[in-house]
């Protein structure tokens, strides 16, 4: 109610339908009208061109100022994310401004390969002086954050390297839109390419594929018999209502043959257990806990829009080429309005990734999703080790009922929260 907002295209985005408005990476567009959540009408400066556009490729022109020139600032970035970017950037002198974990203070984090020749990452707070400047070299001094950067581009002045590539959200990859297009659900087949298996299971098959020769995009094929339609709709009417980055993203379904085909964002490292053990060994502790922060992150999206995921675990995740982990697999996820789903009796779930209330009663909440993320993060931190793996599961719902949970994994340190401490937070949020 307050007039139009006016807003610049972060990326580019190519129209893949007439209804849609192509976007060029700086250019200035006004939003019309807000159509949904993730699509807006929008048009171009001139006013020539108008159409819909994914909201996550714009920022307002005030935001758009400060990710313009102040190019270097990631904000709510964590350490973690911070050093995992640097390294994949590789870059000597590549750095990214945060939030610090003190409210209101920042930190300049430099990747440099001067002092290892795997890469060194070195975090600088920046300080206010007496008189009310900002400072990383005690002896330069500066009315405005941005002067003391812009002087260290050109100057180390006692950093490990002087700061020569910024590393923000100019730079980052383009995240995967809420679909092709705001009226692209629907796929039609004959604009699907298959190239290869990605692998099987107990729904049927993905396939690697493009869409319209141009995208990339994993293609999910329903075994005949394993799925029946309506699940198939339900999977598909929840992916369609799910958009986070750490989320894998639906782009659309197929439902005018047979099989029926779910499309969705492809995952070009695959499975988060089989990368787990593929690279078991040469995982860093930062990755370690960069992956269970992922996987937090997507689950709080859901748990904030009333989804229970219901089987979350770590074959049910994915690693992109950034090694970015989403979660996936929502054909056991639900919309719950009072956050508790009781599923029919005899319906099959994952015994080794599930609290007592599941095994004894099929009651299924936020808290249980807590509890199979305990499990995950043990996943993780024993890089791929199957849970309770030398016992059946009538025995691990002895054990469970009993008390006993996993063990410390060998890559988890004292500091890291383990499963018992995951559950114990399962166990304060009991009704």
């Amino acid at each position: 109610g307050l007039g139009l907002l006016s807003v610049v295209a972060m990326y580019n985005f190519s129209a893949k339908e007439d209804t849609d408005l192509t976007l060029l990476q700086g250019e200035e567009y006004t939003i019309l009208h807000k159509q949904d959540e993730f699509w807006w009408r929008a048009q171009d400066r001139e006013g020539k061109a108008v159409g819909i556009l994914d909201d996550s490729a714009v920022l307002s022109v005030f935001f758009f100022f400060f990710f313009f020139y102040l190019r270097w600032y990631c904000e709510n970035m964590t350490r973690t994310e911070a050093e995992r970017l640097l390294r994949q950037q590789n870059k000597e002198g590549g750095f990214v401004v945060r939030d610090s974990s003190q409210k209101g203070i920042y930190t300049v984090s430099v990747y440099t390969k001067t002092l290892s020749a795997d890469g060194d990452i070195r975090h600088y707070q920046i300080k206010i002086s007496d008189g009310g400047q900002f400072f990383l070299a005690e002896k330069h001094t500066f009315n405005t954050i941005a002067e003391v950067i812009c002087y260290h581009e050109h100057n180390a002045a006692g950093l490990v390297t002087r700061l020569r590539y910024a590393v923000g959200p100019m730079e980052r990859c383009v995240p995967a839109t809420a679909g092709f297009s705001s009226e692209k659900w629907e796929i039609n087949p004959t604009e699907l390419t298959f190239m290869k298996e990605l692998g099987s299971g107990q729904f049927g098959v993905v396939k690697l594929g493009k869409w319209r020769e141009e995208h990339k995009v994993a293609i999910k094929a329903i075994r005949e018999g394993a799925m029946c339609e309506e699940d198939f709709y339900e999977e598909a009417r929840v992916m369609m209502r799910l958009c986070h980055p750490k989320l894998v993203q639906l782009y659309g379904v197929c439902l005018q043959q047979r099989p029926l085909l779910i499309v969705a964002e492809f995952m070009e490292n695959g499975c988060l257990l089989n990368f787990l053990r593929q690279k078991s060994g040469t995982l860093t502790d930062a990755w370690l806990i960069s992956v269970c922060q992922d996987v937090c992150e997507g689950m709080e999206y859901l748990e904030e829009h009333q989804f229970i995921h219901r089987d979350l675990a770590a074959r049910n995740c994915l690693v992109n080429e950034h090694n970015v982990v989403k979660v996936s697999d929502f054909g056991m996820t639900r919309y719950v309005l009072d956050n508790q789903y009781t599923s029919s009796s005899g319906a099959k779930f994952p015994v080794k990734w599930s609290p007592p209330e599941v095994l004894h009663y099929s009651k299924y909440s936020s808290k249980s999703d807590i509890w199979s993320f305990g499990v995950v993060m043990w996943e993780v931190y024993s890089e791929g080790r199957t849970p309770f793996e030398n016992r059946s599961n009538v025995e691990v719902v002895t054990d469970i009922t009993r008390g006993i949970r996993l063990y410390r994994p060998h890559r988890a340190s004292p500091s890291l929260p383990t499963p018992e401490n995951i559950h114990l937070i399962y166990e304060l949020q009991s009704p």
